[in-house]
């Protein structure tokens, strides 16, 4: 396990576009598709990764009340399903079911959303605002496999909460550590060098 940490890619940036397939629906969606009245939230996940696994369970519970609070959530994974196919679409669906994600579960095959986004690590965390400029960019807690730190979501909801109450972005945000996305061979981005 690769442990990386999020680019924290410069706030204020504009969402990049995204059109993928929802593994659980199997239908296509767009980042319009995927935002809701007062905001997106986009998450970088996979199905194996450990740093995952700990929050996915308060992850779900935190999506599905972002989402009664108009804050439009979607994750995706862009690992490489061919090294890794635990990762793969077919998998990702159980999950997707097994947890009880409210949000389309999306595969970026050829990882050009990813790049896009800068995601480094999963989960990697983007929340952007009703105009769809990013505001918070960073780790769901402090929380870590076998840290002893409860899971608790509180960075990523007290940026949700700020976003809502129409607070300014937090400057103090901390990165995501988790595995590094599965880059397929020769893909790795140049963010990286």
């Amino acid at each position: 396990m690769a442990r990386a940490e999020s680019t924290m890619l410069e706030l204020a940036t504009k969402a990049p576009p995204f059109s993928l397939p929802d593994t659980v629906s199997g239908t296509t969606v767009g980042l319009d598709d995927a935002r809701g009245q007062a905001g997106l939230l986009v998450a970088f996940i996979c199905n194996h990764c450990p740093y995952v696994v700990h929050i996915r369970d308060a992850f779900a519970t935190t999506a599905r009340e972002l989402q009664t609070r108009g804050i439009g959530v979607v994750a995706i994974s862009a690992n490489d399903a061919t090294g890794y196919p635990a990762d793969g679409p077919d998998k990702m669906a159980q999950e997707a079911r097994t947890a009880g994600y409210t949000f389309p579960y999306l595969y970026d095959e050829t990882q050009t959303v990813a790049q896009a986004y800068t995601a480094a690590c999963t989960p990697d965390f983007f929340l952007f605002d009703q105009n769809l400029c990013l505001v918070y960019r960073g780790q769901f807690d402090g929380s870590r496999p076998g840290n002893g730190e409860p899971v608790t979501g509180k960075d990523l909801r007290r940026a949700a909460d700020g976003l809502l109450d129409g607070a300014a972005p937090i400057q103090e945000q901390k990165p995501s550590v988790g595995c590094s996305i599965k880059w397929r061979a020769g893909n790795e981005p140049s963010y990286f060098s």
